[in-house]
């Protein structure tokens, strides 16, 4: 365990609220949240909740997910608030038999999030969980900045310039392009 890291859901654009059924808050403390899948027919889940199994951490306030952590400080009142809102879950909706035993749970699952945070602050994690034999496996890599000097363009399909000038209104024909197009494999 690290002592003194956690990590927290991290939001860099709005995909999280498209792709789980349910989002996690960005910078809410997270866990795996494979507890949230114990019960279930993992062969019968489908859209949303088959994205949430395999690459969803859970955020433990809101217990919605997140595809993204990052490793960051956390100072033992945060830990223990953590843990807190984790147990009152367990208790209330996962019906653990008193809240002593929601406790235990909740700090063993904060103690698996801690183990992931060997790495320094700032490092953002990946997660892939997949059903093998029967139980669930989990899989963490570590998303890297790129080497400063590094082509700051490369990997995007768009890049999007703001200009204050007032230009020329654009429109595309479609129709006319597809006419051309048939006009043209009619020739050939």
């Amino acid at each position: 365990m690290s002592a003194g890291k956690l990590p927290r859901t991290l939001r860099l654009d709005p995909s999280d609220t498209f792709v789980f059924a349910r989002a996690a808050e960005a910078g809410e403390w997270a866990v795996t949240g494979s507890f949230l899948f114990f019960d279930t027919d993992l062969s019968a889940l489908a859209g949303k909740e088959r994205a949430a199994f395999r690459s969803g951490f859970v955020g433990v306030r809101s217990l919605g997910f997140s595809t993204l952590v990052v490793v960051s400080e956390a100072s033992d009142a945060e830990r223990e608030a953590a843990i807190e809102d984790l147990a009152r879950h367990i208790h209330e909706r996962f019906g653990a038999p008193d809240r002593e035993a929601a406790c235990a749970a909740a700090r063993e699952e904060i103690e698996v999030a801690a183990s992931l945070c060997n790495l320094p602050v700032g490092s953002v994690v990946a997660m892939h969980r997949s059903a093998q034999d029967g139980e669930i496996a989990e899989e963490f890599r570590t998303l890297h900045q790129r080497a400063p000097g590094a082509d700051p363009m490369h990997g995007r399909a768009f890049h999007f310039v703001e200009t204050d000038e007032d230009g020329p209104d654009e429109q595309a024909d479609l129709v006319g392009l597809l006419s051309d197009a048939s006009a043209g494999a009619e020739r050939a």
